[in-house]
């Protein structure tokens, strides 16, 4: 792996394989730690929240999302607890960003908006021809 990516991608890239765009881990972060600012949040939530980011749950395994989240807590960019307040079913763990996930979600985000800018600038170039 370079840069930490996986197979010489790098942050936000991805390839077609059988017709599928194939999504990277990392890009995980930024939208989980976007969702749990709303609030707690247990894995299975995460899992439907970040479909609005544009996830396709048939192109990622959900223990994408929990292995992303055991990293950032060993990281201290998430906390976690078990939830006592469900009566019924199993208990579920709760996630919770810090104050360090936070500062992590905002460079993030500084990150994603010049990737943009540049990403804007080749479509318009391409536009031009």
């Amino acid at each position: 792996m370079q840069n930490g990516y996986g197979r010489g991608h790098s942050r936000g890239a991805g390839r077609r394989q059988g017709g599928r765009r194939r999504r990277i881990i990392n890009f995980l972060r930024p939208c989980i730690l976007l969702t749990l600012t709303k609030g707690k949040a247990h894995g299975y939530n995460l899992l439907s929240e970040i479909g609005k980011f544009g996830f396709d749950p048939t192109e990622y395994d959900a223990s994408l999302v929990y292995r992303s989240l055991r990293d950032m807590e060993e990281r201290g960019f998430v906390i976690s607890n078990w939830n006592d307040e469900e009566s019924l079913g199993p208990q579920r763990r709760v996630y919770e960003i810090t104050e360090r996930g936070r500062l992590h979600l905002d460079d993030w985000i500084t990150d994603l908006r010049r990737v943009h800018t540049e990403l804007e600038a080749v479509l318009q170039a391409y536009e031009n021809l």
